[in-house]
This record gives structure tokens, sequence and C-alpha cells, in this order.
């Protein structure tokens, strides 16, 4: 069952063409960080185009727990009242984080260097999620944490009461880790420096730069290199948040894969960090086209136009392409589904330690789809029948995974048979939106009892 409620299993039918405008929600990545740096003001930050996902709002009561006043006036339209740097108050209860790894990683790292005591919980799925890849950098600074065995959920953090500037090459690539140090060093004095040997989306430095935060990165020899000063007095801002090119993949991956759909995408943001799957589609033959490109709050937007490609090719991904599209690795193996020939995906362990083992969920289901997959520790391969020659017909488990259940949906658009998802209620993490923007496409996504 969810960690949100009642399961609510899904049934999705093929349709038509799919055709219509998709206004998408705003990007979770950017709006979990106006959140909290917000709250790490002194002063009002304006938001606007916040994604309202349980994802983000339980993070927008977990500042409130921290002092911060976060308030919501309607519409996508939040102000932050902040606190200022090293100026969280302790909560007085159990902080939960839901589903959200996002979230608890980064609040973590915000609170890990004030001298007090919180304790993070979440959802079964994340509860079962590793925490030492950032509680061992946090414990550089001096912060102390106890948690369940293999360092999991509940856990509790004790704060640096005087942190020390660290040096931190992070091991994997990770942005989540990555920006817990960075936020831990806003309240640590001297430099942090956080050293990446590959490159992950860079949504924090951006938007640290455009707090105030003195920060520089300098491409070695030893990889990508960020010095962040700490102690700065950050300065509330205006942000209007770009619409998410994760939750964007769902309807131009359907578009792609449905006969006669042409969809239009707009305001999406096309950070370098992020833009991976959407290069990866059009080196498979995928109709994409960016139309009115430009630049908002520092982070380049587009419109992206997504058409029926019914000559979609298999592909050896890059695998130095895996950080820059992490998330959509299992809507992507939907799509290579109805490609011709061998999807070659390398360099993706990180998908097995993500809201669920994401490729085992997407193996399994592609499996009881008809389609043949092929997987080790750190790779996956997809064999595609072409269009139109996939059966489907399975019921599938979306395993706590807003992103699971949303590949299987797309993939029951074009199937031979409807696919059936056990439940998708964690869709409302990411994407609340998801049934209603999809049945305004023509999609057929019904609530069942199958």
């Amino acid at each position: 069952m969810s960690g949100h409620g009642t399961p609510i299993p899904m049934t999705s039918r093929p349709c038509g063409p799919l055709k219509g405008t998709a206004n998408v929600p705003g990007d979770k990545s950017i709006s979990h960080r106006s959140l909290i740096l917000g709250a790490l003001c002194v002063g009002e930050t304006r938001i606007t185009g916040l994604l309202e996902g349980d994802d983000v709002l339980d993070t927008a009561r977990a500042m409130r727990a921290f002092g911060a006043t976060v308030t919501d006036h309607g519409g996508g339209e939040w102000t932050v009242s902040g606190v200022g740097v090293g100026g969280f108050a302790e909560p007085q209860n159990v902080i939960d984080c839901g589903n959200s790894g996002t979230g608890v990683r980064l609040i973590m790292g915000a609170m890990a260097t004030s001298p007090i005591t919180a304790t993070f919980t979440g959802d079964a799925s994340l509860n079962g999620r590793p925490m030492g890849r950032v509680t061992d950098p946090l414990a550089l600074f001096g912060t102390q944490a106890v948690g369940r065995e293999g360092g999991r959920l509940p856990m509790t953090l004790v704060g640096a009461a005087e942190p020390v500037p660290v040096q931190y090459t992070v091991p994997v690539p990770s942005a989540q880790v990555k920006s817990a140090v960075l936020l831990a060093g806003l309240n640590a004095p001297g430099q942090t420096v956080v050293i990446e040997k590959e490159a992950t989306r860079d949504h924090t430095e951006r938007m640290l730069q455009g707090f105030g935060a003195t920060l520089h990165v300098e491409e070695t020899d030893e990889g990508r290199v960020i010095t962040l000063d700490g102690q700065p007095e950050l300065t509330p801002q205006t942000i209007i948040v770009p619409r998410d090119p994760s939750s964007a993949a769902f309807p131009v991956c359907a578009a792609l894969i449905v006969p006669g759909s042409d969809v239009l995408v707009p305001n999406i943001g096309l950070n370098p960090t992020r833009a991976g799957l959407f290069a990866t589609l059009q080196e498979m033959g995928a109709d994409l086209t960016f139309e009115n490109m430009r630049e908002e709050g520092g982070e380049p937007v587009a419109d992206l136009r997504a058409k029926f490609s019914p000559d979609l090719k298999g592909i050896a991904v890059p695998p130095a392409r895996a950080a820059s599209m992490i998330d959509e690795y299992p809507v992507l193996s939907v799509v290579a589904s109805f490609a011709e020939g061998v999807t070659d995906m390398q360099g993706v362990k990180e998908l097995r330690v993500k809201e669920s083992d994401r490729i085992d969920a997407m193996a399994k289901g592609l499996r009881a789809a008809g389609v043949q997959v092929d997987e080790g520790p750190d790779w996956w391969q997809v064999t595609g029948l072409g269009h139109g020659n996939v059966p489907g017909g399975a019921t599938v488990a979306s395993q706590l995974d807003h992103r699971i259940a949303m590949a299987f949906a797309v993939m029951g658009m074009a199937t031979q048979k409807p696919m059936h998802i056990d439940d998708g209620s964690p869709i409302a993490t990411s994407f609340p939106i998801f049934e209603g923007l999809m049945a305004d496409l023509g999609a057929q996504i019904v609530r069942s009892n199958t």
C-alpha cells in the first residue's frame, strides 16, 4: 500500500492521438531549493509556479517547523519569510518528509551546522533508502546522526555547535549529496569545497549565487570543483519556477509512441544538467523540436513539441549522460520497447537506490508486458519490438514509486492490451495533475479495481 494512503489501482488503455498543450507542474528540484534557501534568508522570498505535489509540500511544512513563515497564496504563489543562515529553530516534532529523498537530504544539510537536534522520518519507501551517503559527509562538519540499521530513517541529527569547513569529493554522482554538503557549508566558517568527478544537476549552485552567496565553480583535472564561502547573508529573491523536465518526460514520451500525436509542452526548463533525455530521444529518431528558446531566472527554458515517431531505433545511451537524466530512465525504457533494436543503458546503478529499485521494477513490468529486458548491477538493456508490436496486458507493481507508475501508464497508451498498475497513489508526490492533464490530451487512464 502507499505510504500516503489507500492504494489507487489504475488502468491505462490504448488511445487515439494525443493532441494539445500539456502545462506540466513546476520543477521539483527548484521548488525544494526555493523553499529551503528562502528559509535561510532574512526577509521575504516570493515564489511563482511552485510545484504543489506532496514532496514539496512536505518540505514547506519542514521549513515552518524550523521557524520560517511559509505562506500559500493560491495558484502556485508562495512566500517564505526566512530566519537567516544559522537561524533555524529546533523543531518540536518529528520532520516527516513523506516520499522525498531530495527533501530529506537537502533539509538535513541545511540544519546540519546549526546547534539544534531534529528527527526525520518518511513513508515506507523513503525509510528504506540509505542516508549514509549524506550523513557521512555531514559528520565531517561535526554533525552526529543516529538512525536505524544501515543508516536508514527514522534518524536523528544533532547539528554541529562549532562546525568546521570541509573539502569533500562526492564518491558517486549525486546532486542530493553535493547539495546537502553545500547547504551545510553555508553556516560553517571559511570555505567549503565539493569536488564532483562527474557533473550533476547544478540548481543548487545557480540558486546559491542568485541568493547572494559567494560560490565559484572550476573545471579541473580532479573534476568539477565548487568552492563556497561560508556564513553569507543571503538576500531574498523573486523566483519563477520553470516547468519540470522530468514531469514533461511523460506527455512527451507518450506523444512519441501514440500514432497521430502532436503535443506542445511550454516553458520547460532545459538546464543542460537535466536535459539528457531529450538528446537521447532525438538520437533514437524522435520528432522533437524546441521553440521560443529563452532564459528565465538564470535557467534556459523553451517550448517543446513532440510528435508521433514511428521509426524509433534503439541506441547505446552514453554513460556520461546518466546524471542528466537519471529520473527519466523508467519512461525511456518504455519508449525503447516501441523502438527497433536494443537500447543499452549503462552506468545507472543510482537507479537501484531511488524510491524503488527502478531497474528491477521496470524490468519486471516490461517483461510481464512481453518485452525482453537484460540487466546487471549498473546496466540494463531493452530489446524493442517496434511500433504496434508490444503486447501489454500486464498488471505491474509501482513499488511506491511515482515514476514507475507514470511510466507504465504511458506504456498502456500504445500497447495492444491495457496496462494495469497496482497503485497510482504515489503519482501525487511529484505530478498531482497527471491524470487530468493526460486525459485532456486524449489518454484513457482510469482508476480501477483490477
